[in-house]
């Protein structure tokens, strides 16, 4: 199935006095992949002024501006039509099947070749830990728990399922309990966060077991038999990839892989790479920010 999905991404920053200048970073540009194509992107700021897109470290399309006026407003809105479909291992079996954006886990892919493929500096920085992914001992005595020590019988695609089934169980959806500089491990003591914690949270019993994980964020339409012309309020969505001989899409959040009503905006190590608008300013201080995102099924 594929979906044709418009979003509209505003970030409204209210400041209690007047800012006289500010050096900003948007991402708000989804990606095109081989189950991605975006139609239309573009991202316009108020006050106006001129913006400069480039494509950072991680892959992710980043426009970057700064205003030298007085203002004590600032808008960013990103509008884009994306059109979305499951690879072409949608059929898989089992409960995790191949999402948008990459040819998922290569057959037969074990921890030799994994050991393999993680030998050299490729993955590195997907295995390292990060403030919001930090290394912990309980954490790798979990990973320990769940695939064995000696790692007979469970194969790094099981291992990274009975990843993602741990953290559902550790974890509650309670929005509002957590913040976008929770690390992982705060989230775990907590038992409870939003996407973003069971991104992180999934993240380190990844690499604690030496797969390779990133971070992905975007939208998620919230309903999957959407009508089309159906507007309605979403928000910001985080989930992860990791390597079993490709990379593989999973959302943590919902337990299973991700679907056409996804859309895929940034990748990075943690939050800290891909955060939507963030940015310095002179001035102020941040009286209030308002953040709307609306999703349309176009098709």
């Amino acid at each position: 199935m594929t979906y044709r999905i418009r979003v509209e991404h505003v970030s409204r920053y209210r400041y209690a006095r007047v800012v006289h200048s500010s050096y900003n970073e948007a991402r708000l540009t989804p990606l095109t992949t081989p189950w991605q194509l975006v139609l239309d992107s573009r991202v316009t700021v108020a006050p106006s002024t001129a913006l400069f897109g480039y494509v950072d470290y991680w892959g992710t399309v980043v426009h970057a501006f700064d205003l030298q006026q007085p203002h004590d407003e600032l808008m960013v809105t990103g509008l884009s039509v994306v059109e979305t479909s499951l690879g072409p291992d949608e059929a898989r079996s089992g409960e995790f099947r191949v999402g948008p954006g990459e040819p998922g886990p290569e057959p037969g892919f074990s921890w030799a070749d994994l050991e393999e493929a993680t030998a050299t500096e490729t993955f590195a920085e997907f295995l390292a830990p990060t403030g919001h992914v930090p290394y912990d001992e309980r954490l790798r005595d979990v990973a320990g728990e769940l695939v064995g020590w000696s790692r007979m019988g469970v194969g790094p695609v099981e291992a990274a399922e009975r990843a993602v089934g741990w953290v559902g169980d550790q974890l509650a959806y309670v929005p509002g309990t957590t913040g976008v500089h929770t690390s992982a491990i705060e989230a775990w003591e907590g038992r409870e966060g939003v996407c973003q914690d069971f991104a992180h949270l999934t993240l380190a019993l990844l690499r604690a077991m030496g797969i390779p994980a990133r971070y992905c964020s975007g939208y998620v339409h919230p309903y999957g038999d959407a009508e089309v012309g159906q507007t309605v309020r979403g928000e910001s969505h985080a989930w992860i990839e990791y390597w079993a001989g490709a990379w593989t899409a999973v959302d943590p959040t919902a337990g299973r892989s991700i679907g056409e009503h996804h859309v895929l905006v940034a990748r990075g190590r943690d939050y800290a790479d891909v955060p939507p608008v963030k940015g310095l300013f002179h001035g102020g201080p941040t009286a209030g920010l308002d953040v709307t995102v609306e999703l349309t099924r176009l098709a």
